[in-house]
């Protein structure tokens, strides 16, 4: 993984949620995070918005990574996120693949699945705007 996606991913908001990224490129990205009890709800089950923000984390690294070399970065503009199935604890592995890639807008599809015995858990697409890098 690049150097500049290393400083992103390491970025409190991802220490946090525990998305630890080990492939990321502008045709698929892919990760883990190891769920404990500081991602649970007040009944002891992992909060719909962990999913959420991995979904949109994901994404937005892959779809910036493909439009990086234009001197773009994508932000989400709509996040979509189902989730299927509860979980306490364990792994789960996080894949995004794009399904459009256009000059103006993205579109990414995110499957969360349990690495234990590949169920899904949660599935999400999100929306991306390809925007200009700051000055």
């Amino acid at each position: 993984m690049p150097d500049e996606h290393s400083e992103v991913s390491m970025s409190e908001f991802m220490r946090i949620s525990g998305l630890h990224l080990e492939e990321v490129n502008g045709s698929r990205v892919r990760g883990s995070i190891e769920f404990g009890d500081h991602h649970h709800t007040p009944w002891g089950v992992v909060h719909g918005g962990v999913y959420s923000a991995a979904v949109e984390s994901a994404a937005s690294m892959g779809a910036s990574a493909a439009v990086e070399e234009r001197g773009q970065f994508a932000v989400g503009v709509s996040n979509n996120t189902d989730f299927l199935r509860p979980m306490k604890e364990g792994r789960v592995d996080v894949v995004a693949e794009p399904i459009i890639q256009g000059q103006i807008q993205q579109l990414w599809q995110v499957i969360i699945t349990r690495s234990a015995d590949g169920k899904e858990v949660a599935r999400g697409q999100v929306r991306l705007q390809n925007i200009p890098m700051p000055s």
